[in-house]
């Protein structure tokens, strides 16, 4: 964690910077080291608008959807940072350079498949046309939002066609991508708050010194499904009482990963919002259990009003599972 404690890890991660991760507060006794094809699947897509509200889509080559119309998307390959691989499908599939603009979104089915939606660009290169299709992709082309080409690959795109319109309208969320930091395996650091009435609090670890905790994906088959949202749950259910409080996981403040010399891991700085189950609990945070949590308040006037800003707001990445 920080050298600087909590007030420093929380002004990095708000910010949207990368912490390095030193150890884990929850999760299980072997976490191994995940692998890009092999343990997992990264997915990169990109969502580009021009001032027309057109759509950048790219029509498929690939045998079981030939001729269907999707976002440019593909696979990370080993050894490739997230931009890396999102600007070598872009180009790839529509023929175009790009600049990625934002993480808009993040899409789970378990830590072994995730997709990162982002928010770009175009900066120069010339639009495949039909004559130049090759496995990749058989061509590309704007089509106006309202009107995208038919048959489209799946559905799944048209939620992510519109959080990109909306962010051009207004941004949700401060711009954010990725930070190249190693990993080992898929963790989450925990902005756990408690908001009062003028106050706000944060969960820390207390190993090691006061830190924002960490959470690892686990291996049984139900944390697989669940995710993210249940290595969080399992951490605060470890340390508070869930009859007692309400959480609600409520998207990501920021991520690190590397991709170089096989650290494919990833760490998504996820902000978690904790109130009490019952309405008539006093504006102080839960009970914690044990000596390994603790919750500290933030006093610095700024960094105060930044969090509950967050809070308030929802100011993150969603996270779709």
């Amino acid at each position: 964690m920080a050298s600087a404690g909590p007030t420093g890890a929380l002004r990095a991660v708000l910010g949207g910077l990368g912490l390095e991760v030193r150890g884990c507060d929850s999760g299980p006794t072997e976490i191994p080291p995940v692998r890009i094809r092999k343990s997992v699947c990264y997915i990169v897509l990109a969502v580009f608008l021009n001032e027309r509200d057109e759509v950048l889509m790219i029509q498929e080559a690939k045998r079981e959807c030939h001729g269907s119309w999707y976002l440019p998307a593909g696979r990370m390959e080993p050894g490739e940072t997230i931009l890396e691989a999102l600007k070598r499908e872009v180009k790839e599939e529509t023929g175009l350079d790009c600049q990625p603009l934002t993480l808009l979104a993040l899409e789970e089915r378990g830590p072994r498949w995730i997709r990162f939606a982002f928010l770009a660009r175009p900066t120069g290169g010339l639009l495949k046309t039909p004559a130049e299709a090759d496995e990749e992709s058989l061509q590309a082309g704007w089509y106006p939002r309202a009107s995208l080409p038919s048959p489209l690959r799946a559905q799944d795109i048209l939620p992510l066609i519109e959080l990109g319109a909306r962010y051009h309208q207004h941004a949700d969320h401060p711009a954010t991508l990725p930070q190249e930091l190693p990993c080992s395996g898929i963790f989450q650091r925990l902005v756990a708050v408690f908001a009062g009435a003028q106050n706000a609090w944060v969960l820390a670890g207390t190993a090691g010194g006061p830190h924002l905790p960490v959470t690892a994906c686990g291996t049984t088959p139900s944390e697989q499904r669940g995710g993210v949202a249940a290595a969080v749950l399992r951490l605060l259910q470890e340390c508070l009482v869930p009859s007692q409080v309400v959480v609600e996981t409520l998207g990501v403040l920021g991520l690190q990963h590397l991709g170089k010399e096989r650290a494919d891991g990833l760490c998504l700085n996820v902000l978690v919002a904790v109130t009490h189950r019952s309405s008539g609990a006093p504006h102080q945070p839960p009970g914690v259990r044990g000596d390994g949590f603790r919750w500290w308040q933030v006093e610095e006037d700024d960094l105060r009003r930044q969090l509950l800003q967050r809070l308030r707001d929802s100011s993150v990445v969603p996270i779709h599972s």
